[in-house]
């Protein structure tokens, strides 16, 4: 009785929460819930009730209303997602099975309406969109009576329950740590065209409407709760459970996270020309030590971001330190490395070294998505390189001005327990910060415009995160850092609490720039091509005293963008040609008393995309030596860290 009083008094504080927060409204706020939960550890479920109030902003009338069930994508292998993952070849690492189900059904759909209430739930039926697949139960539609007005107000009750998956697309849970996002009945994005609220496919996260959230969450007393937006009381039951209140405005999603067993550890930025953030850690028992490398990052994220592109806006964030899974290969995925409004989740190990790169670059990660995710709201159904790719472009250029030295990584290891650097080999901002390793071996398969669901799931990543990346760094070095970070701040003010559109930010970059980029966008936006420059050949004769020399230049792959051609002569003097690189080979041609010494194409490395840099220059003194002891090198210390980890079982 005590928890029921609870969520009807946070329903009737509705009204008087909206007339509070109105004046400083920084989104239109069209869709905000007053939800309460309560959570059954023992059988894995949630039993939820709430109260959505959504308004029309379009110019169109809504017909019907649509929403998101996400946890049916792992309700049975009939599913679009689970369907699209086994094309993917990444089904064997995410087995679905029956016992670890996720699940969502609704027991309440009632439309509060001046007639009195009606109940929505008998006409409710599941929608599929994109693919038809009559099986795939994550979106349900629901007609009207009457049609909302554009401007009008609706409130609807919902009452659900749902079953808590195992660690699916991050989150679930593992063991008695819950991770759960996506748990509610969320409704879709509708827009002047219709409503966009697209089924759950395996290649996509999330897209959805600004509001307000007054989230009650009943779990067992001494667990500790962290969520989005801040808490603001915490009840005491009379049956062993604890009721934690937390709201948060101006954000676009609700997550939150409970376990017996996480470690509560407290810090402020605090950073001139800033706006002060309290960050909370919650970390697992075995990492307690490394709670200062975790503030570290969210201090340099905070930071460097905040100048960057604008300030963080919200004045709290909470950074989760997630459960390890030991073979999470083998066993299936886990709640490391995601984001939600307010609230991310990191990853770290057992052993993790400092002078690698972890946990630093996914704290970084993640807390940039609180800017091209949380407060732009970018459409990552359709769009999702306008988040995932430019906070993997802004995320490397942190890592490179943050932490400095460091080595790449595996986490290969004892099962994954523990991290270790490969000391011979350093991090690099150009091949493991924008991801040109993931590029080179998926960068083809699709136009990037496509709409992101409609990607190869198996090799999505490489165009949303990885593509986007690396031309965005391209940019960066045809236009001056300056000129790129001024563009990113106007996006991101004219962004913010928006859902902009690829045009806009194409626009805002030409703009800055004041070039025409048309030509770029076609090649890196509009296209899937991938890019090889390469000497073929450097031909050299004696005439008449002189050293004539013809070289070759060549374009192996389909991308076409102009280049510089560096061609070093004996006697240390340079020469620059520019190559527009349309035609397939183009022959440079010189006459000089000194010989050719070296030949570059690309010299300054502006085409980040170039698969293969090994083929771009050609020097007159062979160095296959050098080349030679290098790579020995590297291969001995990968072969001493294979040693190293089977003697531990031995």
């Amino acid at each position: 009785m005590r928890i029921a009083l609870v969520a009807v008094a946070a329903l009737l504080s509705v009204p008087v929460l909206a007339r509070q927060d109105a004046s400083a409204a920084r989104s239109p706020r069209n869709a905000s819930y007053v939800l309460s939960a309560r959570l059954d550890p023992a059988a894995h479920s949630i039993t939820g009730t709430g109260r959505l109030t959504w308004r029309n902003i379009t110019n169109n009338p809504a017909s019907e209303l649509r929403f998101h069930l996400y946890w049916n994508a792992w309700r049975d292998p009939s599913s679009t997602w689970l369907r699209e993952l086994a094309t993917s070849g990444r089904s064997k690492a995410h087995a679905w099975r029956a016992s670890d189900a996720g699940a969502i059904d609704l027991t309440r759909l009632v439309l509060q309406s001046t007639g009195g209430p009606i109940d929505l739930l008998p006409r409710a039926r599941y929608a599929a969109p994109d693919d038809g697949n009559l099986d795939d139960r994550t979106v349900l539609a629901l007609p009207l009576d009457r049609p909302i007005a554009p401007g009008e107000t609706v409130e609807l009750d919902l009452g659900w329950t749902a079953r808590v998956p195992r660690a699916f697309a991050r989150t679930g849970v593992i063991d008695d740590y819950f991770f759960i996002a996506q748990w509610f009945p969320k409704i879709g994005v509708l827009e002047d065209s219709g409503w966009n609220c697209h089924q759950f496919h395996a290649a996509t996260e999330f897209f959805s409407d600004y509001g307000t959230y007054d989230v009650s969450l009943t779990v067992p007393t001494r667990w500790i709760v962290g969520a989005t937006g801040r808490e603001q009381t915490r009840t005491d039951n009379t049956d062993g459970t604890t009721t934690h209140r937390y709201s948060a405005s101006d954000v676009h999603d609700f997550a939150w996270t409970t376990s017996p067993d996480l470690v509560e550890v407290n810090e402020r930025f605090a950073e001139p020309d800033l706006p002060p953030v309290d960050l909370r850690l919650l970390l697992q028992p075995e990492h307690r030590d490394q709670a200062e490398r975790h503030f570290e990052a969210a201090r340099y994220a905070l930071a460097f971001y905040g100048k960057w592109f604008g300030p963080y806006p919200y004045g709290h964030l909470t950074i989760v330190d997630p459960v390890t899974i030991v073979n999470e290969r083998a066993q299936g995925g886990d709640t490391s490395g995601m984001e939600y409004p307010t609230l991310v989740t990191a990853g770290t190990r057992w052993i993790a070294p400092w002078r690698s790169s972890d946990p630093a670059e996914v704290i970084i990660h993640e807390i940039g998505h609180q800017f091209w995710y949380g407060v732009v709201g970018t459409n990552e159904f359709e769009h999702a390189w306008m988040d995932e790719g430019i906070t993997t472009y802004a995320t490397a250029r942190v890592m490179d001005e943050a932490y400095p030295g460091r080595f790449i990584v595996s986490d290969r290891y004892f099962g994954g327990l523990v991290v270790w650097p490969y000391d011979d080999v350093r991090w690099s901002r150009e091949v493991q910060g924008n991801r040109l390793n993931r590029y080179r071996l998926a960068g083809s398969w699709d136009d990037q415009w496509k709409p992101t669901w409609r990607y190869w799931p198996g090799t999505a990543s490489a165009t949303t995160y990885a593509r986007t990346s690396l031309w965005l760094s391209a940019l960066e070095r045809m236009l001056g850092w300056d000129t790129m970070q001024r563009a990113l701040s106007t996006y991101f003010a004219r962004g913010s609490f928006r859902h902009p559109s690829p045009e806009e930010f194409i626009d805002t970059i030409t703009a800055a720039s004041g070039r025409d980029l048309t030509a770029f966008f076609d090649v890196m936006y509009r296209g899937s091509a991938t890019f090889d420059y390469a000497v073929e050949r450097v031909v050299e004769r004696a005439d008449q005293g002189a050293n004539e020399t013809t070289v070759i230049a060549r374009r192996l792959a389909e991308g076409v963008l102009p280049v510089d051609v560096k061609v070093t002569f004996a006697d240390g003097t340079e020469v620059r040609q520019t190559w527009d690189g349309r035609d397939r080979w183009q022959a440079f041609r010189f006459r000089r008393a000194s010989p050719v010494a070296a030949v570059e194409i690309d010299p300054d490395r502006v085409v980040t995309l170039d698969v293969n840099y090994t083929n771009n220059s050609w020097t007159a003194r062979p160095r296959a030596g050098e080349a030679a002891r290098k790579w020995a090198t590297r291969w001995l210390t990968w072969f001493e860290n294979v040693l190293l980890t089977y003697a531990f079982f031995a």
